[in-house]
């Protein structure tokens, strides 16, 4: 049996290095209750920036006002991301790979380090390890050309949890984190509820979030916060996805846009992202969306605007551009954007 299952694996990789790991989800069934699944997409950007805040930084949020306007161009596939998935009766474990983890430079080889995204394990109702948290809804996600996508106004967040699924129920303990505060004394998980609809009109959740901060003084602080989130189906293959969250949400909304505590109080954050996919054919398709994030102790003010086009060229070939604008209005940061993106789904 071992023999067996080491020739099948060795197949498999002999495959993807032959195919340049351009196989369509490639599956080796290994035996009745046993199989393993290769998977990710190749993704290479090229893309524009022109304003107040630098490329690496346009996304993250974090990045420093610069004195005057700058304008960049940057090429990368660091995108590209390889999975893999097996699955073993009513237990499944699953690991993701990505290249955004640093490393390398644009001066010799321009490597990069692989990082992971995704590493858990599934058994029955009940996962164990990092994945999305429970409390983000990964379909009210908008399709984009740009890595972070609408980061401004999303709930976006992978980390440690143990969740326990019972049917539309699902309830999570989360590793817990206090930026800004004292996080040697976190003592307690975030913990999270969800509870999941879903229909002919399309899906959508409600989740609601509890955290014990560390203020930097050693004072514990109780969080609270709350999220809708869905996509609904319009006409023909259109859609429209949304996302409101309210609450003390810290580091879980708008990817480093506030942090948890401001000194020894608790931000208080507002936060929404809308967006409509219209399909012009069955191939090609334009997305348009708009987000918007605000807190009350920094008075951080983030916004965001883009729209796309994507055409398949193949069933697993898309290429697509888009333009945007991100605003920092509490620091009176303004950029414009311009991407073009090219993925090949594996």
């Amino acid at each position: 049996m071992f023999n067996s299952t080491y020739k099948k694996l060795l197949l498999a990789s002999s495959l993807l290095v032959a195919t340049g790991v351009a196989n369509a989800g490639y599956e080796i069934k290994l035996s009745n209750n046993d199989k393993i699944t290769f998977g990710g997409y190749i993704k290479v950007d090229g893309r524009y920036v022109n304003g107040d805040v630098a490329y690496r930084d346009f996304w993250i949020g974090t990045g420093g006002v610069l004195d005057e306007s700058a304008s960049q161009f940057r090429i990368n596939a660091n995108e590209t991301r390889f999975n893999t998935k097996y699955v073993h009766g009513d237990l499944m474990g699953y690991i993701e790979l990505d290249f955004l983890g640093g490393g390398g430079n644009e001066i010799i080889s321009n490597s990069a380090h692989a990082r992971i995204r995704h590493a858990f394990i599934k058994y029955k109702n009940i996962t164990a390890g990092q994945t999305w948290s429970t409390f983000m809804n990964t379909s009210a996600l908008p399709e984009t050309a740009d890595f972070a996508g609408a980061t401004v106004g999303i709930v976006f967040i992978r980390q440690g949890q143990f969740r326990y699924s019972m049917g539309n129920f699902q309830v999570s303990v989360e590793n817990p984190e206090t930026w800004g505060g004292d996080t040697s004394n976190d003592s307690a998980p975030d913990v999270v509820a969800r509870y999941n609809v879903k229909g002919d009109w399309g899906s959508a959740s409600f989740s609601a979030l509890a955290r014990s901060l560390t203020t930097p003084l050693g004072e514990t602080k109780t969080a609270f916060g709350a999220s809708i989130a869905g996509r609904i189906k319009t006409i023909g293959k259109d859609d429209f996805r949304f996302q409101f969250h309210q609450g003390e949400l810290g580091r879980y909304v708008g990817v480093a846009f506030a942090k948890d505590v401001i000194g020894e109080e608790v931000e208080d954050i507002t936060s929404y992202l809308l967006s409509y996919r219209h399909f012009w054919t069955e191939t090609l398709r334009s997305t348009v969306l708009y987000g918007r994030a605000t807190a009350d102790l920094s008075n951080a003010d983030r916004r965001q605007w883009s729209v796309n086009i994507f055409q398949n060229l193949t069933k697993d070939l898309a290429v697509g551009v888009e333009l945007g604008n991100f605003s920092m209005e509490d620091k009176n940061v303004d950029s414009n954007y311009a991407q073009i993106s090219m993925r090949y789904s594996l």
